[in-house]
């Protein structure tokens, strides 16, 4: 009779896992086109946000543009019963710290932080930038408006602050505004730092710099696609850990691809008319993004951006030359694509914050064994279901394959050949969301 009870419990709880919730429906219907256009609009009228550029005028200049934003943030709290934590966060970045730094600047980020109510100090971080730019990186005072870059990623965040802000959850999330990136990713720097400072646990960034162009310089049109650019292991890793990748793999399983795989899931399991596309990269070929400081630091964080850039229209002079308009304007951006990818970040800042920890110190065994086996530490969280095991084709980019197995600290997977696969392990809740998936970071026998 036991048993028979057990095989049920087993059925429904397998059940419940593979439901999908319309709570992120609803996120999704509550992202604002409307609101992202006018927003977009509104930093774009600053007129040029560049790090350097007028921090004292109200209509123009980067220091207006943070205190519209802060406002907004404020408002949001507002309209939520005081939800958020608004605040400034700054540093000063001296005259000649890099060529682009050509007098001393305070790189203020601007930081609303919504508070877990079982983990208030485990962070999911979704950012936009700033300032913006034109052809010469050290130009503070022509016209640049950076309508996509990267207007259309702040106005993104700002919008997921309102929908996700009618919400609780038990892990916090923090929506911020970046300063300082086109001047060399000072403010991605001073808050990674800041928060290793305050003992943040930080689950993951995603950073959104340019999320509304859909015509690419090379003709291509595509309002669907979008990617999804991470690290393969952190750069923090020991000598040890990657000594062991050469015998045991993960040389693409760091915590940041998790992340991006995690991403990948629940667009697909959720927005299925879009199509995610990881690109095993730290970002584009050579160039940067606000969420590497936080890799440099250890956190995960991966970079969401449009398919296709229109180079015409990034880092230009507003001007026509050859019958080919250059400038970062309003009228380039896709306000509906804008819309998409600001529910893209919307639902897993959500699916991800309603998750519960992830299992720790994971263990894999099983050489030379028909089976592989597992050892992890429980949490102590009593609304975990259990815990559900991963594996996938060496070659694969996804976890194709999994099993639930209950709330146990060990399992032995029967009939599968170690040698053959990658493994990981993910918590569930009994609300049937998933935490990031933990790849073993060490083997017993």
């Amino acid at each position: 009779m036991k048993t028979f009870f057990s095989v049920i419990l087993f059925l429904l709880s397998t059940v419940l896992v593979a439901q999908t919730d319309q709570k992120i429906y609803d996120i999704i219907n509550s992202v604002s086109t409307i609101r992202i256009k006018s927003d977009i609009k509104t930093l774009a009228g600053f007129g040029t946000r560049h790090t350097l550029s007028d921090t004292v005028s109200n209509t123009r200049g980067i220091g207006a543009a943070r205190r519209w934003i802060k406002s907004e943030f404020d408002s949001i709290s507002k309209d939520c019963n005081n939800c958020l934590e608004v605040f400034y966060q700054k540093n000063l970045i001296k005259k000649g710290t890099n060529q682009r730094i050509t007098k001393d600047v305070w790189v203020v980020n601007v930081v609303a932080i919504q508070r877990g109510t079982k983990y208030p100090n485990r962070f999911m971080m979704m950012s936009g930038d700033i300032d913006s730019r034109v052809t010469d990186p050290n130009n503070y005072t022509s016209d640049a408006p950076g309508a996509n870059d990267n207007a259309s990623g702040m106005a993104g965040t700002i919008e997921a602050a309102r929908v996700l802000s009618k919400y609780k959850f038990e892990n916090s999330i923090i929506y911020v505004g970046l300063s300082g990136e086109e001047q060399g990713l000072f403010g991605g720097q001073g808050l990674a730092k800041y928060a290793k400072e305050e003992k943040w646990d930080v689950i993951g960034i995603m950073n959104n710099d340019m999320i509304g162009n859909i015509k690419g310089v090379d003709g291509v049109i595509d309002n669907r696609t979008f990617r999804i650019f991470s690290e393969p292991v952190p750069p923090t890793e020991t000598d040890k850990q990657r000594k062991s990748r050469r015998f045991y793999g993960g040389e693409v399983d760091g915590i940041s691809r998790q992340l991006a795989r995690y991403i990948h899931k629940t667009v697909q399991t959720y927005m299925p008319e879009m199509n995610p596309m990881m690109v095993y990269r730290l970002d584009r070929f050579g160039r940067g993004g606000h969420h590497r400081p936080f890799n440099d630091a250890g956190f995960a964080g991966v970079r969401i951006m449009e398919a296709h850039e229109n180079y015409t229209q990034q880092h230009q002079d507003i001007r026509e030359e050859n019958g080919i308009k250059y400038g970062d304007l309003v009228a380039y951006v896709d306000f509906d694509y804008a819309t998409k990818l600001t529910a893209v970040n919307a639902i897993n800042l959500a699916s991800i914050a309603w998750a519960p920890p992830t299992p720790s110190n994971v263990k894999i065994g099983g050489i030379v064994e028909p089976s592989v086996k597992f050892k992890w530490k429980k949490s102590n969280d009593p609304n975990i279901l259990g815990y559900k095991i991963y594996w996938r084709d060496t070659t694969s980019p996804t976890w194709d394959y999994s099993r639930f197995v209950g709330n146990v600290d060990s399992f032995l997977l029967n009939g599968i050949v170690i040698d053959n696969f990658f493994f990981g392990i993910a918590s569930v809740g009994k609300n049937g969301y998933e935490s990031p998936i933990v790849f073993p970071s060490e083997v017993f026998r």
